[in-house]
């Protein structure tokens, strides 16, 4: 037996069985000689356990003797100093999940109802929707190739600078019929991210593919979305377009006016039915909503508007599609921009008038959680209670913010 240099692994010819050429220096490394010629240097250990095993280095010709020899030191120090298994390592990492693996299993097993929500729910198809696409546009192409196993806190955050910086920004068409998709950066949309991240890192531990959450503890940017109001100049601006927008379809003017009166939801405005309607009652028996099935309340002045719409035998949308009635509005957040831009006004989203409503509301010394069960904020305690059924308090209470809001609007 003699040391392994590449004198002596040239003269290794090959025989009719594989053998091996043991290394004199280095105890534990040595090469086999492959009946048909190849030569693959390997390592044998002893686990921390006492189990034996053989770790193949590397082909000869892709590597030299020494590179070889480097490596074997290097992994016979760590099973000495560390008390490693490198093997198992090596077999652990290759059946390990990558980022995109994980985000992948996280979605099914979220459309199957196995990831709750904030409500201890599953979550809404409306809510897998964003999660996807804040999955697929952040989230894959920053971390998707990075092994879970091998996620850091400080990968986490380098993550949240990149999508502040605005790295995975992103403008272009979508499938819809001049649709387009826009991507944007920015702290908020960071701090949305890295939570979902952190939620379907929390699924990963509770999957058992790592020990804890290394998204735990990263100090997030603070999320200042849409926190801008109306006041009573632009609720007047408003109020002037909305009277004299021939330009606009009528879909956007009712549209906007049910936005500003009852503090709803863009989605859920855009797709109300008649069917959830109850004029007398005055209120939205909403089958589907951000928090789910809710009852709520609106004032007179949002049913003057929806009686200026409602016909006979109204069923189907209240806001049917401009090129296709059968199906709802698909654009009210654009003829809300065109509306707004009319108006002089920058900035001004459908949040923005819910936000406008629950500030009026605050302005007349309503309550966090009577303003809550109005609008159906998933937030509120009192949400929980009134959700389901109709509360004449809340009723008049709708009534006296909206007719508020009409009054500034004229």
């Amino acid at each position: 037996m003699a040391k392994l240099t590449k004198t002596i692994v040239d003269r290794a010819d090959p025989r009719e069985k594989q053998y091996t050429v043991w290394d004199s220096d280095l105890k534990g490394f040595g090469l086999f000689v492959n009946p048909a010629g190849s030569k693959t240097y390997f390592v044998d250990y002893r686990t921390p356990e006492g189990k034996r095993r053989r770790m193949t280095i590397g082909r000869h010709g892709s590597i030299t003797t020494e590179q070889a020899r480097k490596l074997a030191i290097e992994t016979l120090g760590g099973i000495v100093l560390q008390k490693e298994d490198p093997l198992l390592e090596r077999q652990t990492r290759r059946s390990s999940l990558t980022v995109t693996d994980l985000c992948d299993n996280y979605l099914k097993a979220a459309k199957k109802g196995l990831i709750l929500g904030r409500s201890g729910k599953p979550k809404k198809s409306s809510t897998l929707d964003t999660d996807t696409g804040r999955i697929e546009r952040h989230i894959k192409p920053l971390l998707g190739k990075t092994l879970v196993i091998d996620l850091k806190r400080s990968d986490i955050s380098k993550f949240i600078r990149d999508v502040t910086a605005g790295k995975t920004a992103f403008e272009g068409k979508s499938d819809k019929a001049r649709g387009k998709i826009v991507v944007s950066g920015g702290a908020g949309t960071a701090a949305r991210t890295v939570g979902l991240l952190g939620g379907i890192l929390s699924y990963a531990v509770s999957e058992g593919i790592i020990e804890f959450n290394p998204a735990q503890g990263v100090k997030r940017p603070a999320d200042k979305r849409r926190e801008r109001r109306l006041v009573a100049s632009e609720f007047k601006a408003i109020g002037k377009v909305l009277g004299n927008a021939d330009a606009v379809a009528w879909q956007g003017i009712i549209g906007t006016k049910l936005l500003l009166l009852t503090g709803c939801r863009l989605g859920e405005i855009v797709k109300l039915r008649w069917e959830e309607v109850s004029l007398d009652e005055q209120c939205f028996r909403l089958g589907d909503s951000k928090t789910g099935a809710s009852v709520r309340p609106i004032g007179k002045a949002a049913v003057e508007v929806l009686k200026e719409i409602r016909s006979d035998k109204a069923a189907g949308w209240v806001l049917p599609g401009i090129r296709h009635p059968s199906d709802h509005i698909g654009s009210l957040d654009d003829l809300i921009e065109k509306i707004m831009t009319m108006a002089g006004l920058i900035g001004v989203t459908a949040h923005t008038l819910r936000h406008s409503y629950a500030s009026v509301a605050a302005d007349l010394n309503y309550s966090d959680n009577t303003i809550g069960a109005i609008i159906g904020h998933a937030g509120s305690g009192t949400t929980s209670r009134y959700t389901h059924r109709l509360d004449t308090v809340l009723v008049a209470a709708a009534d006296i913010i909206s007719e508020e809001i009409k009054r500034q609007m004229n």
